[in-house]
């Protein structure tokens, strides 16, 4: 199973569902960086150090920053879906497929 970090704009519920898959996933509120206006750069960096893949629904800007660097645990960025339960779902299925994501940026898009 994966390691996640969710950055704050990221569902709690789809975290949750992803916990209940077997997945360890740690979020922005848990981690105690919540509300605090930091970079994206740090955001990345936090979860590459902590060698979790970073799940956010920010993408262009991860997006540019994977473009940048490669040293990172992974990227998955994700658009918004009110179906919870199938986002998480379909980070399962491409966590699963992908393997290791050292390295790698994948995009989950809502059916």
């Amino acid at each position: 199973m994966a390691s996640f970090y969710t950055n704050e704009n990221f569902p709690i519920k789809v975290a949750q569902y992803l916990r209940q898959m077997g997945h360890d996933v740690l979020t922005s509120h848990e981690a105690g960086k919540a509300n605090q206006r930091i970079p994206d750069e740090e955001v990345l960096a936090f979860a590459a150090e902590s060698g979790r893949i970073l799940l956010t629904l920010n993408r262009w800007d991860f997006i540019i920053l994977h473009t940048k660097s490669t040293q990172h645990a992974g990227i998955m960025v994700c658009t918004q879906n009110p179906d919870l339960l199938q986002q998480a779902e379909q980070i399962d299925k491409a966590v699963t497929e992908a393997g290791n994501l050292k390295g790698i940026l994948i995009r989950v898009n809502r059916k």
